[in-house]
């Protein structure tokens, strides 16, 4: 049966494997499927930091360049 995911073949250090085989064998699922959700799980994370980033580099920026929430949302 044809898919539209596509494949990423990934070396693991023998650790890695086996508690990524652990993870899938607890949570009843293939051992792709564990390995596509905490990818998936990994990249929000790095979103997240790089959000935070931008947060933290803005919020250094002097007060008077806010703008009052009430200006913004009305």
């Amino acid at each position: 049966m044809a898919t539209t995911k596509s494949r990423i073949n990934i070396t693991a250090e023998p650790e890695i494997e086996a508690a990524l085989k652990n993870a899938a064998k607890r949570d009843k699922v293939p051992l792709a499927t564990k390995a596509a959700q905490l990818l998936a799980i990994g990249l929000e994370l790095e979103e997240d930091i790089a959000l935070a980033a931008i947060a933290d580099e803005r919020s250094a920026t002097p007060e008077e360049e806010y703008i009052p929430h009430d200006k913004v949302w009305g």
